[in-house]
């Protein structure tokens, strides 16, 4: 009888979600300063297995050894914060593995804890969702392969308001270059900010970008992703709270066109 109290303690406490405040970090960071943590050397030494368990139930060499390709990625949530996206997305997309890239040491260790309690209370259910510590703005081509994504996601990145820290900016006309390399012809980028100025250059970043074309609103309306941009994200309900404007630019991949 006593163990098995004990056991449903230890059930009881593996499964509640972690407290934002004990995670707490700067809000900002620069992504051009040098970060230490662990970087793959290429998408193919990515260990899915450590991340998605449940879609590894054996080895990674047993898996490639039986000759059935194995799931990769194909969600990425750059810049994840507190992970409210994924979670959103998990259940809608179940079989869609999703990666939340953070620079932030403590906020990623959060998105971890939070995985873990959310699998252990719900059995079978956000097992598709992870996240990883690193710096996409240099290490993206590290973990994706090309036209491996179908769907990448920038809500609410940092504005570096100062001229100066414009190149510190997630979306750029030369940081577009990468993120078409690793999307999938018609996948789709989507961005959201609650900053006019920053709206309007990332939307001008994507408009002069030949591999990048705007997705009709009529798509938009239709796409049950764009209602999670703002509701399942900690600094969109924070803008949803006090009233506040956003600024939503969804772009798809396009092939070049040959002049």
């Amino acid at each position: 009888m006593a163990s098995n109290v004990n056991a449903t303690h230890v059930k009881s406490q593996s499964s509640r979600l972690p407290r934002k405040r004990f995670y707490r970090a700067r809000a900002h960071s620069n992504p051009l300063s040098d970060s230490h943590f662990p970087i793959p050397i290429s998408p193919a030494e990515f260990d899915y297995s450590h991340h998605y368990p449940h879609f590894f139930p054996s080895s990674r060499e047993h898996h490639k050894n039986d000759g059935a390709p194995f799931p990769k990625v194909k969600f990425a949530d750059i810049g994840c914060g507190f992970g409210g996206l994924l979670v959103g997305l998990s259940p809608l997309f179940p079989d869609a593995l999703m990666l939340g890239m953070e620079l932030r040491d403590k906020v990623t260790e959060y998105v971890k804890e939070r995985i873990l309690a959310l699998r252990a209370s719900n059995p079978g259910q956000y097992e598709n969702i992870s996240v990883v510590r690193t710096n996409s703005m240099k290490y993206l081509p590290n973990y994706f392969e090309k036209a491996q994504l179908s769907k990448m996601f920038f809500l609410f990145p940092d504005p570096h308001f100062k001229e100066k820290n414009h190149r510190r900016r997630v979306i750029s006309i030369q940081l577009l270059d990468e993120y078409a390399y690793a999307l999938e012809l018609g996948g789709i980028i989507y961005t959201v900010t609650d900053v006019e100025e920053l709206g309007d250059w990332m939307r001008t970043c994507l408009e002069d970008h030949p591999l990048f074309e705007p997705v009709p609103d009529e798509e938009l309306k239709a796409d049950p992703v764009v209602k999670l941009l703002i509701s399942a994200t900690e600094e969109g309900q924070k803008v949803a709270r006090n009233g506040g404007q956003t600024f939503r630019a969804v772009y798809r991949r396009i092939k070049l066109e040959e002049l």
